[in-house]
């Protein structure tokens, strides 16, 4: 059963396992399919079964996902699931440690670019979208100056409501209320800089 809180990750072999691009695309499709098999998952990412029951096995090895109920009548399939709501790595937990940080770094510029690839995807199928998805769809930009103290404490805020959004719908799609509902990206960075 999937843990319903975050993953702290704070070893090397997971965040190396993790940060690995096909990986990292498996476990964000399985995170939005919530259950899958080896094939289903395949055909989204456009890539071999064998390919990708290889990766999904290396996720599950470092308990990043589990198995699931099976939901097959033959019960011949492997079904898969998140073993958590989502994971963090916390600079404290990689700080001091050399290979730590680059394998926190390399998933970082991996996620990154993956979430700038989705972001792209909306762009250019901007108008296949109903008006009422585009009016929805957000795009902001703030530039506030704050101590290190508010910026964590915004963090923590912003993730309380996004969680709060997050888990009304899994309960009301639970409870069929499956009508107008699609999949949304949020992403938010907050980091300081000079300029």
């Amino acid at each position: 059963m999937t843990s319903p809180d975050n993953r702290r990750i704070t070893d090397l072999g997971t965040l190396k396992a993790i940060a690995h691009p096909l990986r990292m695309r498996l476990y964000r499709a399985l995170f939005v399919a919530r259950t899958a098999t080896a094939s289903q998952l395949a055909d989204q990412v456009d890539e071999a079964v064998s390919l990708v029951s290889y990766h999904l096995r290396k996720l599950a090895d470092h308990g990043l996902i589990e198995e699931a109920e099976t939901q097959s009548a033959d019960g011949r399939e492997r079904w898969w699931q998140p073993s958590s709501y989502g994971f963090s790595i916390r600079d404290e937990d990689v700080r001091g440690t050399p290979e730590l940080v680059a394998a926190s770094d390399a998933l970082g510029r991996t996620i990154n670019e993956q979430r700038a690839e989705l972001h792209r995807r909306f762009l250019d199928e901007r108008l296949t979208w109903s008006d009422e998805w585009r009016s929805a769809s957000l795009s902001s930009e703030w530039l506030p100056r704050l101590t290190a103290a508010e910026l964590a404490a915004l963090g923590q805020e912003l993730e309380a409501v996004v969680q709060k959004y997050d888990q009304r719908a899994r309960a009301a799609e639970e409870a069929g209320d499956t009508e107008g509902r699609e999949n949304v990206a949020l992403h938010l960075h907050g980091f300081p800089y000079r300029s």
